[in-house]
């Protein structure tokens, strides 16, 4: 038997006693991790969520009110209506359902 570092490790077998201590590095699952704003990440766009998906883009402000302004968003204060979000920000311009979700999700949590 070989007295140096190599020989020990190699001899040592699965002998958890007698392997070297190794730091174990996690494997990550990308598959299951959460992407930036992919959807709606906390469910509070309900199914606005799944209607921004489907609108045609560019889209405006108004534009939205007049097609879902019903929709609830819930907040932290309970639920509001996609019109008393959107109220509190000036007409502009949306080019994805990303950007829509990103300034009503900013809206709530001010």
């Amino acid at each position: 038997m070989s007295n140096n570092k190599r020989g020990r490790y190699e001899n040592a077998g699965n002998d958890p006693r007698k392997r070297p201590e190794r730091a174990e590095e996690k494997v990550r699952d990308r598959a299951h991790e959460a992407r930036a704003m992919d959807g709606d990440p906390g469910g509070r766009l309900g199914a606005l969520d799944e209607a921004l998906e489907t609108h045609s883009y560019p889209t405006t402000t108004n534009e939205l009110v007049e097609a879902y302004g019903d929709y609830e968003i819930e907040t932290q204060g309970g639920s509001e209506s996609l019109e008393d979000v959107l109220s509190r920000t000036e007409n502009q311009t949306y080019d994805s359902a990303d950007d829509v979700r990103s300034r009503v999700l900013g809206l709530v949590h001010r």
